[in-house]
């Protein structure tokens, strides 16, 4: 079964044409100087409105992770075991993501990680991290 591929919604849609040209964004609450992820229509912070979109360099720091035996969709049944984690952006933001490319027993809590990218069907690219 082929991966899931996420659907842009108007929101979203920047980040997504973004990842055609392999470009990693987050939200930006200009009111408050902060960083946002996921995407939303207000800062959860400052309930700001005045948000943009900044590249970040694409590196960060396992916060959390999860190795996962047994998919939890359909979709991800040929990638067992794979690691779900929650990244740390220097930036400020805290994403959710999967670290690809080694075996899991070797992601811990704090592990660098870079960022990387696996291909959709239209163009677009899913970022997941690998292991710095």
């Amino acid at each position: 079964m082929p991966r899931f591929e996420p659907q842009p919604s108007e929101l979203t849609q920047p980040f997504w044409d973004a990842t055609r040209d392999q470009r990693y964004l987050v939200q930006w609450c200009r009111d408050c100087d902060a960083a946002i992820y996921y995407p939303r229509v207000a800062c959860p912070g400052c309930l700001g409105r005045d948000l943009e979109w900044r590249q970040v360099r694409g590196d960060g720091v396992v916060y959390s992770y999860n190795v996962m035996h047994k998919p939890g969709s359909p979709f991800m049944a040929d990638k067992v075991p794979y690691v779900i984690a929650l990244v740390d952006l220097p930036e400020g933001a805290r994403v959710m993501t999967n670290i690809v490319g080694c075996d899991p027993a070797e992601v811990a809590v704090g592990c660098p990680v870079a960022l990387d990218w696996e291909p959709l069907s239209d163009g677009r690219h899913l970022a997941v991290f690998r292991l710095a």
